[in-house]
């Protein structure tokens, strides 16, 4: 076999490759182990032991539900930690159109919207994380701090309220006066 025959047969078979991975695996979770930490937060005895249980969570968001996803999920939160949010924006965005049924994506680029002060697309992005992972303590709690940031206080109550049922311990439970405090103020 010629060389230009056998480079294109390998050309020809890796394109072929390329072409079967079209999208994302599908969004697996392990929902007994889900489940099993949900409880355990909402019952944890103090806030150590809610944030340990917690982290077994954060475990369950962000793993992707592919190599791929998770280079991109990987990427981002790495951009964005020595904010060089530019890129982080870009690896969540690639996220987002690779695995468009990924909370983490949505929840991952609304929380870098939210330190550019983008309020409104950050909670498009929450909306969007919550409908595929109702009870995601991040998007909650940071659903409620974009929405204070716009003065939508009754609803980042609402948002905070929700989120203190899943886990009384959150450290965001320090809003409740300054929500309850700009309430109090307001017409409702």
């Amino acid at each position: 076999m010629s060389r230009t025959l056998a480079t294109a047969l390998i050309l020809c078979a890796s394109m072929a490759g390329a072409s079967e991975q079209v999208g994302c695996a599908p969004v697996q979770v392990d929902e007994t182990r889900r489940l099993a930490l949900m409880e355990a937060v909402r019952e944890a005895p103090n806030a150590e032991e809610a944030q340990r249980l917690t982290n077994g969570l954060w475990e369950i968001w962000a793993d992707a539900p592919d190599d791929h996803a998770q280079e991109l999920l990987d990427e981002g939160i790495d951009r964005r930690a020595v904010f060089d949010l530019d890129k982080a924006l870009a690896a969540f965005d690639a996220l987002i159109a690779y695995c468009p049924e990924y909370a983490e994506g949505y929840n991952q680029r609304a929380f870098v919207l939210f330190i550019r002060q983008d309020y409104a697309p950050a909670l498009v992005d929450l909306d969007r994380a919550l409908e595929r992972s109702p009870e995601h303590l991040g998007a909650l709690t940071g659903r409620a701090m974009a929405l204070m940031a716009l003065g939508r206080n009754a609803e980042a109550m609402d948002d905070l309220e929700a989120a203190l049922a899943l886990n009384p311990w959150l450290k965001e439970r320090s809003l409740l006066p300054v929500l309850r405090q700009r309430l109090g103020e307001q017409d409702i």
